[in-house]
């Protein structure tokens, strides 16, 4: 009861701006929500068909992201290059000292069509083959195919101690050295030059431009 006169006592309301406190308002944290999906599950297997120089045509499979919008599969893999062990691709266990690279350059449905990109050595083959106390010569020539494909050719050639020798290392003379890399550069150009890509790496495989070179 209050007395004549009396007031009665203030009640203390408190009004808070809403928006301020982010938590209470959008319920936690941003980016909650995002579940975590699996990112094969957008993507899609293809085939990859191998030049018909190789005896074996199916060599293997490459994974690309499902067309989407303005990103088509297709033109994703196009320029793809892949490489792969000549072994497996001729099935022949004496050629696995060399790696072949293919780049895509069509597709059609499910297979990847792929052409020569380029070759060369496995890392141990090469280190196998630098010796001590031999003479190393290493030329490189640019040569345009019939068809054409410019090509660049490297070559490695190391020197060989005679069959009676008594001196413990086989050095060339820089003069040597350089009519060598001269007759190597020439060899190359006829050889690459005067054929389409396809017979070149024909010759490529079985190494018959190194025993030219050799031979003369």
């Amino acid at each position: 009861w209050l007395k004549r006169g009396q007031q009665a006592p203030h009640q203390a309301i408190s009004t808070m701006a809403v928006g301020k406190n982010k938590r209470l308002t959008k319920g936690g944290k941003k980016g909650s929500k995002k579940k975590a999906s699996d990112p094969f599950l957008k993507k899609e297997w293809y085939d990859i068909k191998a030049p018909s120089v190789f005896s074996q045509r199916q060599c293997g499979k490459t994974l690309v992201s499902r067309t989407q919008g303005t990103k088509i599969a297709s033109e994703q893999l196009k320029g793809r290059v892949l490489e792969l062990n000549l072994a497996d691709l001729n099935l022949d266990e004496d050629q696995s000292s060399k790696k072949i690279k293919l780049c895509i350059e069509e597709v059609q449905g499910r297979n990847c069509l792929t052409d020569f990109h380029g070759m060369t050595l496995t890392r141990d083959k090469l280190y196998s083959l630098v010796r001590k106390w031999h003479t190393m010569i290493e030329a490189h020539v640019d040569v345009k195919t019939t068809d054409g494909y410019t090509v660049r050719l490297f070559v490695i050639a190391f020197t060989k101690r005679r069959q009676d020798q008594v001196k413990t290392n086989c050095y060339a003379q820089s003069a040597q050295i350089r009519k060598i890399r001269r007759k190597m550069t020439e060899i190359m150009t006829k050889e690459a030059g005067t054929v389409q890509l396809r017979e070149l790496v024909k010759k490529l495989i079985p190494e018959s431009i190194g025993k030219e070179i050799e031979k003369q």
